[in-house]
């Protein structure tokens, strides 16, 4: 199945001092900007483009139960995970599942822009957090 970089997530503690990073200094622009509570995300989430690269930057909203909070008090601040657009999830969770790669079922959703999505389990990926995504009301 045809893979290709979707975006990177990147875990932060201080969102608008980030914002302004990847906007002002990488001449990124940002192109949306949302909180989602949703178990397995709980985070502010700001969508920055740099010349068709997206970067999703992460700010923990509860950082009892938030991943990308448990990600920063382990491994600090930085790149949380990549994703990679694939042309049918469904299709693709299959492959996977033939080939022993498990996935962390309990993730995968559907977000506000219609990205179907899913994280591999970390144990199978050398320990990058790797996402599969694909956007199928597009």
């Amino acid at each position: 199945m045809n893979k290709e970089l979707d975006h990177i997530g990147v875990a932060v503690r201080d969102l608008d001092g980030s914002i302004d990073f990847y906007t002002n200094i990488l001449g990124g622009t940002l192109i949306d900007r949302y909180r989602s509570e949703a178990t397995g995300v709980e985070s502010e989430i700001a969508i920055i483009d740099i010349n068709g690269t997206r970067t999703e930057l992460l700010l923990p909203t509860n950082n009892t139960t938030s991943p990308i909070a448990r990600f920063i008090k382990q491994k600090g601040k930085g790149v949380h995970h990549i994703a990679y657009h694939v042309d049918d999830l469904d299709q693709a969770l299959k492959e996977l599942q033939a080939e022993g790669i498990r996935v962390m079922k309990d993730t995968l959703r559907t977000n506000k822009h219609g990205r179907r999505l899913i994280y591999l389990n970390p144990a199978d990926t050398e320990g990058t957090i790797i996402e599969y995504c694909d956007y199928p009301s597009l």
